[in-house]
């Protein structure tokens, strides 16, 4: 392996995890058990697995089907519905009355619905969207704030065989545009708006841009009202949400689909400009969306109150704040707004108020919230937490210490997840009564996953060295294909290493103890506060303003986001007041991409440090950017004095 990847983690901490009575797993030698089985049985153990956690309309006969590797498939010739699995069989069993989603607006009211007012509401919204025209087989985007109606939407489409593909709220009509285009999408649901900050974010106005230039395969915008702000409106076009589910009956048959149908399409960064919308199955991802509520979560239906604070834009959201919860007939948690909002307790006050027992949220938001102060838990009674998660990116140590001993009491085990929105659940992660845990360390594969990391040539590493992550055997909740584009997906993913492994873009290297420490990417994409941003998007949004000529995204680590994003800007004229322009093309990039996407820091310069050949060499940005010392050779640059230049800006 080159010297590309350097770990710099030394965290030798150990915590012992507490004894559970009933706990999923109890020991290591559990988690071994099982992971014997799966090396000695892989198929026949997962055949058991999906027997056992899922209604099957028509049981499967074949396991896995490897013919075309790497396009897997699943349980091929099993039939289920998705929304059946995650309602009906619920409401049969005696459980209609149970709580399935509590949740609370930012201004603070909030809806208590069971599993049967559930049911209920998604079967008038599968009957409303079929009267509209859609069919098994189509495609729905969601584009919505976080309320209720959004779990429902996605439910539905699933209820009658429709593939949904869910855009974060946040993203620019430009982007939502691309995303309605490469899909295909038929009917588009969203919001007037949602509360952010104390104030009505826009959605409508959103969606009625991306559809006024382009788009003409959306025939329908079905529109929930929940902000009350002013919105336009299109006569045969738009459809009130809230008036056309009245007057749909609450009944509608799940239709039977097969294990390989696409539930949804997810979009997410690429090192190339365009997005990729990453396709889903539909009975290996809730089996294994199940599997790892109980596995990493102990999820307990009857007595948890389960809250994943990810927007449902994010496949944290989709997995872990609908699917999985609902799978397990268990109470999930929804909260629209932001975490710091009226003030940094907003988080703690809403564990206290709705008792809940398993908080699951990124290491960026308890960075901000380590950032505003120890007085803010302190306030609320946080007694109900049992577990404690983290996702999107490795949590440092510190961090990791704060959160086990400010907000767990030193008792709640806490499991940090490695995963991808391709993976659709996860794979690396502590089991929380099983586990020793390392702070920093996402420790070892759950059951059935096979990870590895290896050096360019695929062959394993030794113990303590840098390599890539892989992994060696498929598993069923693995992403089906990149939408429309098969080559990409074999090119993005198994090329590599010749269909051999699935290589997950990111470093790694596994302790002496046999744990796996994560080292971030090893492309282009960086990890923006848990969200993958591909620097080419925002390059390309940089380099469509009229001033810039070119344009190179780096990033720079940061204590709050993780990684900050960092502009290098080459002008195609003179600029006299860079301050104003840094504020006009941070707002440019906001409006072409999402105002996740502005960069954090500008530097304008005369040109780009590239070889003769023109190769941007990022490396030395990054080194620019991170304010580290150039100690590597730089005598391939076309010109030296542009580091000299850059350098100087310091």
């Amino acid at each position: 392996m080159s010297g590309t990847i350097q770990s710099v983690l030394q965290e030798n901490r150990k915590f012992d995890p507490p004894p559970s009575e009933g706990a999923c797993f109890d020991s290591m030698q559990a988690y071994q058990a099982l992971q014997d089985r799966f090396f000695d049985d892989m198929e026949g153990t997962w055949r058991e697995l999906a027997h056992a956690h899922l209604s099957w309309r028509k049981p499967f006969t074949r396991v896995l089907n490897r013919d075309q590797a790497p396009f897997f498939r699943w349980f091929e010739d099993g039939e289920l519905n998705v929304s059946e699995n995650c309602l009906d069989r619920h409401v049969e069993a005696g459980l209609g009355k149970r709580t399935a989603i509590i949740w609370e607006g930012e201004p603070g009211e909030v809806r208590r619905i069971s599993y049967e007012a559930l049911l209920h509401d998604v079967c008038r919204a599968a009957n409303a969207m079929r009267e509209m025209g859609i069919e098994q087989g189509d495609r729905v985007v969601i584009y919505m704030p976080m309320v209720p109606e959004a779990a429902v939407a996605m439910l539905a489409c699933s209820r009658i065989g429709a593939t949904h593909s869910v855009v974060f709220g946040a993203f620019s009509a430009q982007a939502l545009k691309e995303r309605i285009e490469d899909a295909g999408a038929k009917l588009v649901i969203t919001a007037d708006g949602g509360y952010r900050r104390g104030a009505v974010h826009d959605l409508k106005s959103s969606v009625d841009e991306a559809l006024k230039t382009g788009c003409a395969c959306v025939r329908h915008v079905l529109v929930v009202k929940r902000g009350g702000n002013d919105i336009g409106w299109r006569q045969g076009r738009d459809i009130d949400w809230h008036e056309a589910l009245k007057v749909q009956p609450d009944t509608c048959e799940p239709v039977s689909l097969s294990s390989e149908h696409p539930l949804f399409i997810l979009y997410t960064s690429g090192s190339t400009g365009k997005p990729k919308g990453i396709v889903h199955s539909s009975g290996g991802f809730l089996l294994w969306a199940r599997l790892t509520m109980q596995w990493t979560f102990d999820f307990r239906p009857k007595d948890d109150v389960f809250w994943c604070t990810a927007d449902i834009g994010w496949i944290t959201g989709h997995t872990y704040s609908v699917y999985g919860p609902l799978a397990c007939g268990g109470t999930t948690l929804m909260y629209e707004g932001v975490p710091t909002y009226p003030d940094a307790g907003r988080l703690w006050k809403i564990c206290a108020a709705h008792s809940v027992t398993v908080f699951y949220t990124a290491p960026t938001a308890i960075r901000a919230l380590i950032k505003a102060g120890d007085e803010w838990p302190a306030k609320h009674d946080l007694s109900k937490l049992r577990i404690l998660g983290t996702v999107g990116e490795p949590i440092n140590p510190e961090a990791w210490i704060w959160y086990y001993t400010v907000i767990g009491g030193e008792r709640c085990p806490i499991v940090d997840t490695w995963w991808q929105t391709e993976t659709g659940g996860h794979m690396l992660s502590p089991l929380p009564f099983a586990t020793p845990t390392k702070p920093g360390s996402a420790t070892f594969p759950l059951p059935g996953i096979f990870a590895a990391v290896v050096d360019n040539e695929g062959k394993p590493v030794g113990k303590g060295e840098g390599g890539l992550l892989v992994i060696t055997q498929p598993w069923p909740a693995m992403l089906r294909g990149i939408w429309g584009d098969p080559k990409r997906y074999e090119e993005t993913y198994w090329h590599k290493f010749g269909n051999r492994y699935y290589f997950a873009g990111d470093g790694a290297r596994c302790d002496e103890d046999g744990y796996f420490w994560i080292m971030g990417r090893v492309d282009d994409v960086l990890n923006v506060s848990g969200h993958r941003l591909g620097t080419m998007e925002v390059e390309s949004a940089l380099v469509s303003h009229e001033l810039v000529a070119e344009a190179a995204i780096v990033g720079r680590p940061d204590d709050v986001k993780g990684e900050a994003i960092f502009a290098f800007v080459v002008l195609k004229g003179e600029c006299d007041d860079p301050a104003a322009l840094e504020a006009i093309l941070r707002k440019h990039v906001s409006q072409e991409i999402g105002p996740i996407a502005k960069p954090d820091d500008i530097r304008f310069a005369g040109s780009l440090p590239k070889t003769r050949s023109g190769k941007i060499m990022r490396r030395l940005l990054r080194d620019i950017a991170a304010g580290r010392e150039i100690t590597q050779d730089i005598s391939t640059l076309e010109d030296q004095k542009v580091i000299e230049q850059l350098q100087g800006q310091q």
